[in-house]
């Protein structure tokens, strides 16, 4: 059976990509191009690339982690969320994020179906100076690494087919209304206010809260305690995560200029000061200064100061990565891992994370830095309302990600097994899943 469907989805885009300048209504070239910005559209490529390799490097950051067994099957998740996210951003998910309102909540793909009208011509709205293409792949690449940042909670037990039909559900219908309710100028996050730079609720928390439902609805592995198997791999992860970060919220700026300087300051500050604050922590705690811990600890900066990096001083930055670090690092020691198996944390780090990182954009935020956030500034200004409605989206976003995704994971599974046989699990994902081993 699933040979034919597979089939039948190659056949059905072959056809379809064919024949598409007959069924797609064409949107005409304005008669005069946009004159774009040589030196913005340079960054806003090289940006791009920038995120792309954030999800290999995140492989590398999650295949470190786990058993030996395992390593082959879980960073192939990552690099399988280039294949497919990629695909179907052009085809309909594009649209569906940042199409024509449809109440707020969600695009309309009608118009932008294969990218049609999305060109070199055109521009966005709120990115004029880039075309429009360049802004549309850049926005693929954020889709790409958000379910694979899932992927870590279930971890060396889940079969990989199931996997991927629960990533295209998961695109879809989670993370096409979150970006089109956080950015798109008639969201309804955006209209009321909420601030999101680039990322905390559309990338981390609801990566965070899937992570969660997935770990409850698959339930624990046979054997929770492993031996990493290449901390080497975590560290080289987190040095290409770190890196393509600059990309990630600089690149958010959507040009080269001073909001992109300021980006690529805050990350680089927020990250350090976490990855120190993890550390000594540990050692507080009775803890080794560890490798694992250092690298876990600069990641959780780069998420916390992702939806703020646009909006807060240098050292604002530095303590949202200090808080960030204490806050998850907590997290993670009093997680209940005995009767949740979030295999790598996912939820402590990325969700957590992200709800800080959320939370205290509303208390820094500074139109001294960024004048967009207007005089609805941060609540250490004297202002509460950016706050309140910080707190509002986080509570929206994390039971709509919640609920959505424990039940996408409960249709998933009717449709086709999530997790692998107990044989299976024992013999490895690598071998059971892939026929292939190191």
């Amino acid at each position: 059976m699933r040979k034919i469907i597979l089939s039948v989805i190659l056949i059905t885009i072959l056809v379809l990509t064919f024949i598409s300048n007959f069924i797609i209504a064409d949107n005409p070239i304005p008669a005069e191009a946009v004159k774009f910005d040589t030196g913005d559209t340079a960054w806003m490529i090289v940006a791009t690339a920038f995120v792309l390799l954030m999800t290999p490097g995140l492989g590398f950051f999650y295949g470190g982690m786990v058993g030996k067994k395992n390593v082959i099957s879980t960073m192939l998740q990552s690099f399988m969320a280039m294949v497919i996210v990629t695909i179907l951003w052009t085809v309909v998910a594009f649209g569906l994020a940042f199409g024509p309102t449809i109440g707020g909540i969600i695009g309309n793909p009608s118009y932008n179906l294969f990218f049609e009208g999305v060109g070199t011509n055109t521009a966005w709205s709120l990115a004029p100076t880039i075309p429009f293409i360049l802004f549309a792949l850049f926005q693929a690449k954020f889709a790409i690494i958000t379910p694979a940042l899932i992927t870590g909670a279930f971890a060396e037990r889940v079969r990989f087919w199931a996997y991927l039909l629960f990533m295209v559900l998961f695109i879809l219908f989670i993370y096409t209304p979150l970006a089109h309710m956080t950015w798109h100028p008639d969201g309804v996050f955006f209209k009321m206010g909420v601030l999101d730079f680039a990322g905390g609720t559309v990338v981390h928390m609801s990566a965070g809260w899937a992570a969660l439902a997935g770990a409850i609805f698959l339930g624990k592995r046979k054997v929770q305690k492993v031996n990493p198997a290449r901390i080497t791999y975590v560290l080289l992860g987190t040095g290409l995560l770190w890196f393509g970060w600059f990309g990630f919220n600089a690149g958010s700026a959507l040009g080269a200029n001073g909001l992109a300087a300021q980006a690529l300051g805050t990350t680089t500050v927020a990250a350090a000061a976490a990855a120190m604050a993890w550390v000594f922590l540990d050692k507080i705690l009775g803890h080794k200064l560890s490798a694992l811990g250092a690298c876990i600890g600069a990641v959780v900066g780069l998420v916390a100061i992702t939806p703020a990096a646009g909006f807060v001083s240098i050292s604002h930055a530095i303590f949202i990565g200090l808080f960030s670090a204490i806050v998850s690092n907590l997290v993670v020691s009093k997680f209940p891992k005995g009767k949740i198996d979030d295999a790598l944390d996912v939820f402590a780090c990325h969700g957590v994370g992200g709800m800080v990182g959320m939370l205290l954009t509303g208390v820094f935020a500074s139109k001294a830095i960024n004048p967009a956030v207007g005089d609805n500034q941060g609540l250490i200004f004297g202002t509460p309302t950016l706050f309140i409605n910080q707190l509002t989206a986080l509570v929206v976003v994390s039971i709509f990600a919640f609920v959505a995704s424990y039940a996408l994971f409960f249709i998933v599974n009717k449709i086709t097994p999530l997790r692998v046989t107990e044989e299976k699990e024992d013999l490895g994902l690598d071998i059971s899943q892939h026929g292939e081993f190191l």
